[in-house]
C-alpha cells in the first residue's frame, strides 16, 4: 500500500478513478440482489413517484464501497481524512437502515448532525472564506469560533440538498458526478493532490453506477448513495475549496454545488411558507418544475447536467482568470436566477399520462 501512495501524482488520479469505476460497476448488481432480499425497494404509492412496479434502492452502497477502497489504496489518510471517512461510514449505516424500514426525517437529522460533528472535529472546518468582491489579493475573513456551526450547517445542508434532487433516473449521480468533476479540475490546477486523487475516486465510483441507474433505471441507490454523496461533497469542497482560501474564491465551491443549493434553499422556502416541516416531502422540487413544465424525464435530466456543467465550468474559470472574475460571476448569478424565476413563475401543467419513470 506504501507503494501505491508513492506513485506520481497524475497516476495516481487515473488508477484511484478506473478502480473506483470499476468496483461501482462490478458491485451494483450484487448490491441490487441484496436489497431485494432485505426488502429494500422503491414501491410507487403517491403522484412524485412515476414507475409502475417496485424497483430495488440501496444502490449507493456499491458508491460507497468503491469510493471508500480506491480511497484506502491512493490516498494518505490524515486525521482530517478519517474523519471524513468516520462520517461518511455513519451516513452509509444510516441510509442502509432508512432504505430498508424508512425512518423518520427527525431520527435521520440527528445522525446527519452528528456525522457532520465527527468530520468537524477532526478538523474538517471553513475557517476561512475570501471576500467575493475582492481580486486575488489574500484578502478574506476569519470566521474563528463560528467556524463550527458555519461548517456544521454547511455538511448537513450538503448532505440533504444532494437528497433532495435525487428525484429522476441518473439526476443526483449524475450532478454528483459533474460536481466531482468540476472540484478535480480545480484541486489539479492548484496541485492539491490529496484531495484531487479523492475526487477521482468519487468520480469514478458514480460513473461506474450510471449505467444501472440512467433511464429506465435498474437501481435506485436511495438515501445510502444520495446521503452519503452529498456527505463526501461537503467535506471534500471543505478541504479543497474552502482550505485554499488565499487561491480560490468564496463562490466557487456555491458555483459547484449551485443545482442542490439553490434546490434545497427553494424548498425548505416554499415549506416554511406554506408552514410545513422544511423536511416533509413534496413534488416542487426542481426536477418535478421541469416535468410539469412539459419536459420528459431525460430531456430534464439532461437539463440539469447542463446547467450544472455550466456552474462548474464558471467555478473552474473563475480560479484561472482574475480579469473575468466580476463578469463570470455576474452571468453565473444570473443563469441561476433567471432558471428561479421561470420555475417558480413559468407555465406549469399536469400531464395526463405520466411516464414510468421515477419521480421522488
Amino acid at each position: 500500500m506504501k507503494e501505491l501512495l508513492e506513485l506520481a501524482f497524475p497516476i495516481r488520479i487515473v488508477f484511484a478513478l478506473l478502480l473506483a469505476l470499476a468496483i461501482s460497476f462490478l458491485t451494483t448488481p450484487l448490491v441490487k440482489r441484496m436489497a431485494s432480499k432485505v426488502g429494500a425497494m422503491d414501491i410507487p404509492r403517491d403522484n412524485r413517484r412515476m414507475h409502475d412496479h417496485p424497483i430495488p434502492r440501496m444502490g449507493g452502497l456499491a458508491i460507497a464501497i468503491a469510493f471508500i477502497f480506491a480511497v484506502l489504496l491512493f490516498t494518505k489518510i490524515d486525521r482530517q481524512m478519517q474523519g471524513i471517512l468516520l462520517g461518511s461510514i455513519v451516513l452509509l449505516v444510516l441510509g442502509v437502515f432508512d432504505d430498508s424500514l424508512r425512518l423518520k426525517a427527525t431520527p435521520k437529522l440527528i445522525v446527519q448532525l452528528f456525522a457532520a460533528g465527527i468530520a468537524v472535529y477532526h478538523g474538517c472546518t471553513i475557517r476561512y472564506v475570501t471576500n467575493p468582491f475582492s481580486s486575488l489579493d489574500g484578502s478574506y475573513f476569519d470566521l474563528g469560533i463560528l467556524s463550527v456551526p458555519v461548517s456544521v450547517i454547511w455538511i448537513v445542508a450538503l448532505t440533504n440538498a444532494v437528497n433532495f434532487i435525487d428525484g429522476l433516473d441518473g439526476l443526483a449521480v449524475g450532478v454528483s458526478a459533474i460536481s466531482a468533476l468540476s472540484m478535480l479540475v480545480i484541486s489539479i490546477l492548484v496541485a492539491d493532490a490529496g484531495i484531487a486523487v479523492t475526487l477521482a475516486a468519487l468520480l469514478g465510483a458514480c460513473l461506474g453506477f450510471i449505467p444501472y441507474n440512467f433511464n429506465p433505471a435498474k437501481i435506485f441507490m436511495g438515501d445510502t448513495g444520495s446521503t452519503f454523496l452529498g456527505f463526501i461533497l461537503a467535506t471534500l469542497s471543505i478541504q479543497g475549496m474552502f482550505k485554499l482560501y488565499a487561491i480560490i474564491s468564496f463562490v466557487v465551491p456555491f458555483l459547484i454545488l449551485g443545482i442542490p443549493i439553490f434546490d434545497i434553499c427553494f424548498a425548505v422556502i416554499r415549506r416554511l411558507i406554506r408552514h410545513q416541516n422544511p423536511m416533509t416531502a413534496d413534488r416542487g422540487h426542481i426536477h418535478h418544475c421541469l416535468i410539469d413544465m412539459g419536459f420528459s424525464q431525460k430531456q430534464t435530466v439532461a437539463i440539469t447536467y447542463i446547467l450544472s456543467g455550466t456552474l462548474g465550468l464558471a467555478a473552474v474559470l473563475l480560479t484561472t482568470s482574475s480579469e473575468m472574475k466580476a463578469l463570470i460571476l455576474i452571468a453565473s448569478v444570473v443563469i441561476v436566477a433567471a432558471l428561479g424565476i421561470l420555475l417558480v413563475f413559468g407555465p406549469h401543467k399536469k400531464r395526463e399520462e405520466p411516464e414510468k419513470e421515477e419521480v421522488k
